[in-house]
C-alpha cells in the first residue's frame, strides 16, 4: 500500500505527499518551487472548507509558474464545488491546455459546460477525454448526452453505442439511446431500449415515461395507460404525464377519463397549451355525442385559450378553422 493510502498517516504526512508530486510535476527534482508551497497550502484551505483563502493561495502560485497546471484544476474544483461555472470551466480550459493530456480536466470541463447548458462545448470537451480514455464509460455517455441535447443525433447513437459497449448494464445509457431512436422514428427500437432501462431500475420513472409515448406512437394505448397510471400517482405534479393520460383516454375513447387528465394537467400548468387542445377536443367529441351546446362553447373557449398561449402551434391554421365553424354553427 503506497505511504498516502494509509489512513493511519497524518494530514502533514499526506501534504508532503502532495508536495512530491507537485514537484515531479514541475520537474523540480532539486529544489522546491515557492508555487508548489502555495499550492499545498490551497489544498489545505479546500480541505477545511475555507475556500476563499484557497483561491488566493492558487491564484498566487499561479503568478509564481504561469504554467501550473494543477493550480489551474484545483482551481476549476473549487470554483465549481462554490457554483461558479464560468471561472471553473475557464479555470479546466487552462489546465488542459497546459496538459493536454489530462483526462481529468478534460472530464471536468465537459461536467461544468453541461451544467451550464452549453452543449456544444460540452461535447468538444468530453470527445477529449474519449480521446485520452477511449474505453471511459461516463466520458462516452457525456457525449452522447450531449449531442442529443444539440441534435447531432449521429454522434450521440456512435457514443451511445460504445458506452453501452462498455457496460451493457447501465439503465441511464439504455434511456438515452432510446430517447435517440425514438427521435429517429425507430420506436421499435426504442421500446426495446427503455425497456431494458426500466428491467435495470424498474423506478425510472423517466423511462416509464418515455416508454408510454412510444407506445402511443405505435397505437399501443392499453400499456401506455397502465405506464402513465403509474407515472401519475408517483408523480401528482407531473403536468406532462397527465396530458399524455389525457390524450391516450381519447384513443381509447374514453372522453370522461380523457377531461379529467386534461383537466389536472392545466391546474398544475395554467400554461400548457396542449393539455387546452386537447381538452378542447374532448369536450367537442362529448359535444357532437350528446347534442349539448354547453360542450360545444367549452370547446372553443379552450381551444383560443390555447392558441392564445401558442400561437405558431403546430397546425394551428387548422385549429383555427376549426374555431370558426364551430363559431358560426352556435
Amino acid at each position: 500500500m503506497s505511504i498516502c493510502m494509509d489512513a493511519r498517516l497524518t494530514w502533514p504526512v499526506c501534504l508532503i505527499c502532495l508536495a512530491a508530486m507537485a514537484l515531479f510535476y514541475l520537474g523540480c527534482a532539486q529544489q522546491q518551487d515557492r508555487s508548489v508551497d502555495l499550492y499545498v497550502d490551497a489544498v489545505m484551505y479546500k480541505e477545511f472548507q475555507q475556500n476563499d483563502l484557497a483561491i488566493e493561495k492558487l491564484n498566487s502560485a499561479i503568478k509564481e509558474n504561469k504554467k501550473f497546471s494543477l493550480a489551474y484544476s484545483l482551481l476549476g474544483d473549487i470554483y465549481q464545488e462554490m457554483k461558479e461555472y464560468e471561472k471553473s470551466a475557464n479555470s479546466y480550459e487552462m489546465a488542459a491546455e497546459l496538459n493536454p493530456w489530462s483526462f481529468r480536466d478534460y472530464f471536468s470541463l465537459g461536467k461544468v459546460y453541461e451544467i451550464m447548458e452549453k452543449f456544444t462545448n460540452a461535447v468538444k470537451a468530453y470527445k477529449q477525454a474519449v480521446e485520452i480514455k477511449p474505453e471511459n464509460f461516463e466520458a462516452n455517455l457525456g457525449v452522447a448526452r450531449n449531442a442529443y441535447q444539440i441534435h447531432d443525433y449521429n454522434d450521440a447513437l456512435v457514443y451511445g453505442r460504445k458506452a453501452e459497449e462498455i457496460n451493457p448494464d447501465a439503465g441511464e445509457v439504455q434511456k438515452i439511446l432510446g430517447d435517440i431512436y425514438e427521435t429517429q422514428k425507430d420506436y421499435e427500437q426504442a421500446i426495446r431500449a427503455y425497456k431494458r432501462a426500466l428491467e435495470l431500475d424498474s423506478n425510472d420513472i423517466n423511462a416509464m415515461t418515455s416508454l408510454a409515448i412510444a407506445y402511443l406512437k405505435t397505437s399501443r394505448n392499453a400499456p401506455a395507460k397502465e405506464l402513465l397510471l403509474m407515472v401519475t400517482q408517483v408523480r401528482p405534479d407531473d403536468s406532462n404525464a397527465f396530458q399524455y393520460l389525457g390524450y391516450c383516454y381519447l384513443r381509447l375513447n374514453d372522453i370522461d377519463n380523457s377531461i379529467v387528465s386534461y383537466k389536472t394537467a392545466i391546474e398544475i400548468n395554467s400554461k400548457d397549451w396542449q393539455s387546452y387542445r386537447g381538452l378542447g377536443v374532448a369536450y367537442m367529441l362529448k359535444a357532437i355525442g350528446t347534442g349539448d351546446e354547453a360542450l360545444k362553447a367549452k370547446a372553443i373557449e379552450h381551444w383560443q385559450i390555447s392558441l392564445e398561449i401558442m400561437p405558431d402551434q403546430p397546425r394551428s391554421e387548422r385549429l383555427r378553422k376549426l374555431v370558426a365553424r364551430y363559431t358560426q354553427q352556435k
